[in-house]
């Protein structure tokens, strides 16, 4: 009987190796092939982590996924701001939405939006979820206006959903998770 919980620790090991080997691999890949690449740990007020956001250069657009847990059910906000610092407990140094366009929020608003306006992200009732998305004519470097420029960038997960038109936060309420981009 002792061979089976054996069996199984082993191919759990195995499994965890073949998944994490893959993903260095991909991200080896990836820079070799000239993509940029980045993430940022979401933290809450608390110093929780809450989730990760991996930003991939791809041509002339910028490939976020974000994945979090331990979130309130519901709606959410997730917006790329201008400033890598995220101070708690209101995360406010992070600046506010990147725009390096100088236009207002939201895509719904005709003077609209910031390149760091993204779309919602749908929290499930056990407090997951994950937004998947490209932001059109981003550099994370070089080029005229790169998100990782002397003062850095952050991602923002705020309490509410975003309205796509309110300038200049879309009403999307406080912030509650936070993480600085980092070159990986």
């Amino acid at each position: 009987m002792r061979i089976v919980p054996s069996l199984i620790s082993i191919a759990a090991i195995t499994g965890f190796a073949l998944n994490a080997s893959s993903a260095l691999a991909q991200h080896a890949g990836h820079q070799a092939m000239g993509h940029d690449m980045a993430q940022a740990d979401l933290l809450d007020a608390a110093g929780k982590s809450l989730g990760k956001a991996v930003l991939m250069q791809h041509g002339d657009a910028i490939m976020v996924q974000v994945k979090a847990a331990g979130l309130t059910p519901g709606v959410h906000a997730v917006h790329i701001h201008t400033t890598g610092t995220c101070t708690a407990p209101d995360f406010t140094s992070a600046g506010g939405h990147w725009n390096p366009a100088k236009h207002q929020h939201g895509r719904d608003n005709p003077a609209g939006a910031h390149m760091g306006d993204m779309p919602n992200m749908t929290v499930a009732a056990d407090g997951t979820g994950m937004l998947t998305t490209t932001v059109a004519g981003a550099m994370l470097s070089g080029g005229e206006n790169p998100l990782l420029d002397a003062d850095g960038a952050a991602i923002v997960i705020h309490a509410g959903a975003d309205d796509y038109k309110t300038d200049p936060t879309g009403n999307a309420g406080g912030r509650v998770a936070c993480g600085v981009v980092k070159k990986s």
